[in-house]
């Protein structure tokens, strides 16, 4: 009898031991799948370069660029990163996508250290900021744009073959843009905090140059596109009050002068609870960076700090449904902000969540909700598994919409140079035309794997077409990996 039980009890140990197995390798196999997409979203960024390409350069399928980009103006603008699917070089999207990645590289430093891509994250932020040095040779002087967005868009064609004009603009004192000046300065303030551990010299050079690109904004106020015309019909700008605060709260955190804390709380008001973070609305960005000085206790909690913090809470309460204005979910579970490219939002709110939960498990506090309470764990996991597991794979179509990830991802994203054949296969030109009719119009699968990239994703109903024509949803663009990195290396 005694052997019997106790071979009932060996079996059943043996089932437990089982189960806890296949739960531990399901564990890792996900873990795996996070380490691997945080490594793709990095490769990304070597895909968009812009100029002339590194010896270590990983993204072999493409060559060098651009490398008379600012000569119409006796300036080097060669560098930096192209927008989205075309052959632009926009500053405005260009700088949030650089303070998103710094701010990416901050957070989760150890995480990505573990991971052995902080080499490669900083490697990324680096060729941004690169860039971004060159495009402010004074201190009332930025450079904004490189290229036609018109004339690029009327043309389907390898950076590498470009024969459309690439005309530099810039904001100056007589030609204002302060939301332009005052995302750069963040962009740049950020950054330095990010390189201070390993390069004390360029964080400094970035600090200076953060420090003047706010007093620029300051001083001439403008929304850039006044000055910029050609950027309008992309990257409108709806205000420069966020950008400005957003600075200002970077340029806190590197500096800890009083001066910049003193705009955050003598400014004339928060704007608010956001219904987005992205691009052109930086306020919640500002709203957190502000309450994170309030849950460390380094500021009182109350006032114009406590409005801050108070908003960016709603914000996220309202992200994980348990606020009072919701953020609208498809019926597969992705949190929907607007119908163009909303894997851009999704992607920054889910940052804002990963970086939020930090900030509360260090304070070891938590978020009171109209609707219940918000534990750190809350937010990271609403990150991970309503964020991060849908886009890459777990939605409605069983598609992955990070590039190179699982073996369902799109095979078509609308993305000029990963659509025409490398020019490391076949030199020969693909002019303006022919790149339409030979390339952008073809049903087959894009000739290069856009590895790492994140398209736009699926519409409100978790439809998606996999349509190089579809620009709207297929279209990857730089600031949707940047905090994308951030919330993959959160959970990796």
């Amino acid at each position: 009898m005694s052997q019997l039980k106790n071979g009932s009890s060996q079996c059943l140990w043996t089932s437990i031991c089982i189960v806890l197995l296949i739960i531990s390798m399901a564990r890792e196999a996900v873990s795996t799948n996070y380490g691997e997409a945080l490594t793709k979203s990095l490769l990304y960024f070597e895909a968009q370069r812009s100029g002339k390409l590194p010896s270590n350069q990983r993204v072999t399928w493409r060559g060098d660029s651009a490398l008379r980009d600012g000569s119409d103006a006796h300036i080097d603008l060669t560098g930096g990163y192209y927008d989205a699917g075309d052959n632009m070089k926009f500053g405005f999207p260009l700088a949030f996508m650089t303070t998103m990645l710094a701010w990416s590289n901050i957070e989760m430093a150890s995480k990505l250290k573990a991971h052995q891509e902080q080499e490669n994250a900083l490697a990324a932020l680096k060729w941004a900021t690169d860039f971004l040095i060159k495009a402010h040779p004074e201190p009332n002087v930025l450079y904004g744009q490189v290229g036609d967005g018109n004339s690029d868009h009327g043309c389907w064609m390898r950076p590498e073959d470009m024969t459309t004009p690439r005309p530099s603009f810039r904001i100056d004192a007589q030609h204002p843009g302060s939301d332009l000046a005052g995302e750069t300065a963040a962009a740049m303030a950020a950054a330095s905090i990010a390189f201070a551990p390993s390069d004390e010299a360029y964080a400094k050079i970035l600090i200076g140059h953060a420090k003047d690109l706010f007093e620029f904004a300051k001083a001439y106020p403008g929304i850039y596109q006044n000055s910029i015309t050609n950027a309008g019909g992309f990257y409108a700008s709806s205000g420069y009050e966020d950008e400005l605060l957003w600075a200002a709260a970077w340029l806190h955190r590197a500096t800890n002068d009083q001066i910049y804390l003193d705009y955050l709380t003598q400014a004339s008001g928060t704007r608010g609870p956001r219904t987005v973070f992205a691009w052109d609305d930086k306020f919640v960005g500002a709203q957190v960076l502000v309450a994170k000085l309030a849950l460390e206790g380094k500021v009182e909690n109350n006032g114009k700090i406590a409005e801050y913090k108070s908003m960016a809470e709603q914000f996220i309460c309202n992200c994980a449904q348990k606020g009072s204005n919701n953020v609208k979910k498809t019926p597969g579970g992705l949190l929907y902000f607007l119908p163009w490219n909303n894997l851009q939002y999704t992607a920054a709110a889910s940052f804002v969540l990963s970086a939020y939960s930090k900030y509360l498990e260090d304070a070891k506090a938590s978020i009171q909700c109209p609707n219940g309470a918000l534990q750190a764990s809350d937010l990271l996991d609403l990150a991970r598994s309503q964020v991060v597991d849908y886009i890459l794979g777990s939605n409605p179509q069983n598609m992955s919409y990070m590039v190179g990830v699982g073996t369902n991802y799109p095979k078509k994203p609308h993305h000029r140079a990963a659509s025409i054949v490398s020019i490391t296969k076949d030199k020969t030109p693909v002019t303006c035309s022919e790149g339409f009719d030979a390339w952008f119009n073809n049903p087959a699968p894009n000739p290069n794997v856009l590895m790492g990239a994140v398209v736009g994703g699926p519409n409100d109903n978790d439809v998606y077409g996999d349509e190089r024509t579809d620009y709207q949803h297929a279209e990857p663009a730089p600031a949707t990996a940047a905090p994308f990195v951030g919330v993959l290396a959160a959970v990796a």
